[in-house]
């Protein structure tokens, strides 16, 4: 099969998204199921170029077009045009890394479905997200030839939402990182810090975790630093600013976009990973955590109890007090840390990257299928 994905979000910054498609090809690429595959990756943009060793890493070619993302995107989206042939590519399958259909005039088309938060909170979404999602994800979905979900939790959100039989649907969870000395023990440094990892938009709930990190430091001035890895959006202005001020001034770090190199020795750091997001279509830094041997305090919404399952400790992500009370015993409490690392560790190794690979070939060969099925009806043949 010739198979072109969109690699467009792990362009620049690989967060969420493109962190996922990144690892998705390399693994599918590495796969046997993928002998004899053609794979290709598609970018486009005005000014950011792929690196020289992306064909090399990913193991695929790399179709590169000059082209502005946010022209192509309202051309696509809004229009169906142009035609991914007239941009001088020829694919039996084209795989869109959202919800909304690459135009083909004859390759099989998949999408990929991350969460639905477009849907259920569409005014925190911001630019094509909000413009383009909600009105036309179900339409798209549902013409697709296979769809591909990163956690049963999306997969059946949008069964009930799009109306999509379950059987095409495919899940393909994430698989841990490959640690350099990670992941053989807990990792429960007396020492190390509260860590949050994710952009600080306005689902990752940073308020609440600051409201209860705040009240856990009035309560214990030995509470250790709180660390923030990840970009800021519009939503952080005024959680960054609070950074500045009693109780928060000089106890919370904003590190930014931690790059690839970097994010084992962030880990390493710390004591407890937080993630209070009010919704996470997976949630790959409680994996990340996990399979580093990091305790886990996590929101009990969208598909973070099907990824930590007993492994670390579940709370509402609306209730600040609650939250700093988990967060304090696994500071606190050695033994409980250690065993909540240890089960994590454990259930780290469920997920695996090989098998997401091997789930998404049989998203291509049920799409490959369609797309003959639909030329035979089309040419009388059935």
């Amino acid at each position: 099969m010739r198979i072109l994905v969109d690699y467009r979000p792990a362009l620049r910054q690989r967060t969420g998204v493109g962190e996922y498609m990144h690892n998705l090809v390399r693994a599918y690429t590495r796969h046997p199921v993928a002998a004899g595959d053609d794979v290709a990756v598609f970018t486009s943009s005005w000014k950011d170029r792929p690196a020289a060793d992306l064909s090399s890493e990913l193991g695929a070619r790399v179709v590169d077009r000059r082209l502005p993302v946010r022209l192509l995107n309202y051309a696509w989206h809004r229009l169906e045009w142009p035609p991914i042939e007239m941009l001088g590519v020829t694919s039996d399958i084209v795989h869109a890394a959202h919800p909304l259909l690459i135009p083909s005039t004859s390759a099989a088309q998949v999408v990929t479905v991350h969460d639905l938060f477009f849907l259920t909170e569409p005014r925190s979404t911001r630019a094509e997200v909000r413009r383009d999602y909600p009105d036309l994800a179900a339409r798209h979905v549902r013409r697709a030839d296979a769809v591909v979900a990163n956690s049963h939790d999306t997969a059946s959100q949008i069964a009930r939402a799009f109306g999509v039989d379950s059987t095409r649907i495919h899940v393909c969870s994430p698989g841990p990182p490959a640690w350099q000395s990670l992941g053989r023990a807990p990792n429960v440094p007396p020492d190390g810090y509260v860590l949050f990892v994710g952009t600080l938009e306005a689902r990752k709930n940073i308020g609440v975790l600051l409201d209860a990190y705040a009240a856990l430091v009035e309560r214990d001035h030995r509470t250790p630093p709180l660390v923030l890895a990840g970009r800021a959006t519009p939503d952080a202005t005024g959680w960054l600013d609070r950074l500045s001020r009693a109780p928060l001034a000089g106890r919370v770090r904003h590190l930014g976009y931690v790059p690839d190199a970097e994010r084992e020795a962030t880990y390493a750091g710390a004591r407890l990973l937080v993630m209070p997001s009010r919704y996470e279509g997976f949630g790959i830094p409680v994996l990340e955590a996990m399979s580093a041997g990091v305790p886990v305090v996590a929101a009990d919404r969208g598909a973070l109890p099907e990824v930590l399952g007993d492994a670390g400790t579940l709370v509402d992500p609306d209730d600040a007090e609650a939250l700093a009370t988990a967060m304090h015993r696994s500071l606190t409490d050695d033994a409980f840390a250690t065993a909540c690392a240890q089960r994590g560790l454990e259930r780290a190794r469920e997920f695996s990257w090989e098998r997401a690979a091997l789930t998404l070939h049989g998203a291509y060969e049920m799409a490959n299928a369609n797309r003959r099925a639909r030329g035979a009806r089309a040419s009388g043949a059935i």
